[in-house]
């Protein structure tokens, strides 16, 4: 990989990153908190309380895609961003374009999947 692609993708994975942290700070400043005063009655605390449920399982997701980020920028860092782990060899652009945390090609991620499938 070129070091013009791998720059563009430096800036593309350090500006999801920094969404997701922005995302998460929010969370913590106004969703953290439910105040049983400003609700109501009780169906609203629920309905409040699954909100935020919600609120937290999403930024829980994120935060195992921010270390996705975080490994994907060593990657870079060290030069092996692009290759497959399964088989080392390069993954294609275009799955790097729809997914830049990717660490499988095409090819062993359907094995993966099969052997997931198999297993379940």
């Amino acid at each position: 990989m070129n070091k013009k692609d791998l720059k563009r993708f430096k800036e593309l994975l350090e500006l999801e990153r920094d969404d997701l942290l922005k995302n998460a700070k929010k969370t913590l400043e106004e969703e953290a908190s439910v105040d049983p005063d400003d609700l109501p009655d009780e169906y609203d605390l629920a309905s409040s309380e699954y909100h935020q449920s919600l609120a937290l399982r999403l930024r829980d997701r994120e935060k195992f895609l921010l270390s996705k980020i975080e490994k994907s920028l060593q990657k870079i860092e060290d030069g092996t961003f692009g290759l497959c782990e399964e088989c080392g060899e390069e993954i294609s652009a275009k799955r790097l374009e729809a997914r830049p945390v990717t660490t499988l090609c095409i090819r062993c991620k359907e094995e993966q999947e099969k052997m997931e499938k198999s297993y379940s």
